[in-house]
């Protein structure tokens, strides 16, 4: 019997479930947002990859801005390195200081649940 509407609703004959549910699906903002980014990104890869990305001047002259902006800002891209890489060594730091509080909590429990076991 399922297998039959199965059947049915795949062939259309059944109103309901897949008919209403595409329809429904296409309606949906998200679904049409994501039909369009899918169009733009096939249509996108087909201009921009296939001839700009494989011409060397394209990548000489994308080198050359991306050097002349690194130079330009290299002052606070070190800035904002040296602080990233200290908030990374403080968090590091801080959870030794969790993970050594867990383990001597774990062992204290350890030790007051071994001794009511070995006094009895």
């Amino acid at each position: 019997m399922l297998m039959e509407e199965a059947a049915k609703h795949a062939a259309g004959q059944m109103p309901g479930m897949m008919g209403g549910m595409m329809g429904n699906m296409m309606s949906n903002p998200m679904a049409h947002g994501a039909m369009m980014a899918a169009t733009g990104f096939a249509a996108g890869r087909g201009l921009v990859g296939g001839t700009l990305l494989r011409n060397p001047l394209v990548l000489l002259a994308g080198g050359l801005a991306a050097g002349y902006l690194l130079h330009k800002y290299q002052k606070e891209i070190v800035l904002a390195v040296t602080k990233a890489t200290g908030m990374g060594k403080d968090f590091v730091l801080e959870q030794k200081e969790n993970l050594n509080d867990l383990v001597a909590e774990a062992q204290e429990t350890e030790a007051q649940a071994g001794k009511p076991a070995d006094a009895a």
